[in-house]
């Protein structure tokens, strides 16, 4: 069952208590995590999702707020990975069962309750350097925060993951230039009809994502429909789009350049 401590006092005592049980691992600096779909790995610079550096997602419009489908993609990308996941947040309304539904066991998550001071849980497990990735899901990240962030990813060699969640589904702030080595957003699209001979059968077959990459150091703009994770926490192209990413108008790069 998911472990849960709900201030930074307790996390530090926590943390000290995992490392005399030796569950600190080696940093993976350099490693990258490949997300099986050829269309996308072969976009990402590296062929896949770089280890040991930040990562931004968040839903559009009002799921925002909720960073459901966010959330989901991070526990499948550390469903493939091995080893503790710290997960903080400022509230309590985090849908455990789900991240199992997405491949991620309970039993390796730390889970932070930690008002006002997500990123400095956040920080506290980077210098901690034992698990196989940090999630933090926070309203506000500017400049500064994010470069901290990825700085002690990138010493520690452990990925971090930060989840946007805001009230408001245009919030400004979303724009903002950070250190994030990637920089992604998620929009659920209605699913298909489970089977071709039951075309008025809908909602029941595979979750559709809108997968956009808005940015990433080495690649242009991208943007993908996926189904989303699988209970071993894979992706998969959808069947029915064409198997290469959509290319971002002049618009549109003008708009993403401003977003950081």
């Amino acid at each position: 069952m998911m472990q849960q401590v709900q201030d930074l006092t307790a996390l530090r005592q926590t943390l000290t208590a995992l490392e005399r049980r030796g569950t600190a691992k080696a940093p993976r600096i350099g490693a990258v995590l490949p997300f099986g779909i050829d269309a996308i790995d072969r976009h990402l610079p590296e062929g896949g999702l770089r280890l040991g550096g930040l990562h931004e997602l968040a839903d559009t419009g009002p799921a925002l707020e909720y960073a459901t489908a966010a959330g989901l993609m991070v526990a499948g990308i550390l469903a493939r990975l091995d080893g503790p996941v710290l997960w903080a947040a400022e509230r309590t309304d985090l849908f455990a069962p789900a991240l199992a539904h997405a491949g991620l066991d309970l039993d390796r998550v730390l889970f932070v309750e930690a008002p006002r001071a997500v990123l400095l849980a956040m920080e506290e497990g980077l210098r901690h350097g034992g698990f196989a990735g940090i999630v933090g899901e926070v309203r506000r990240l500017d400049a500064i925060g994010s470069r901290r962030l990825q700085l002690a990813a990138e010493s520690a060699g452990v990925t971090a993951f930060a989840l946007r969640r805001s009230r408001n589904s245009r919030d400004p702030a979303l724009a903002d230039p950070i250190a994030a080595v990637t920089r992604w957003r998620i929009a659920r699209l209605p699913s298909g009809p489970p089977a071709p001979q039951a075309p008025w059968v809908r909602g029941l077959a595979p979750a559709l994502w809108q997968l956009d990459l808005i940015r990433c150091r080495g690649a242009d703009p991208a943007s993908w429909t996926v189904e989303a994770c699988d209970a071993t926490g894979r992706l998969r192209l959808a069947a029915d789009v064409a198997d290469r990413p959509v290319a971002a108008t002049p618009k549109q790069r003008r708009g993403l350049r401003l977003a950081g």
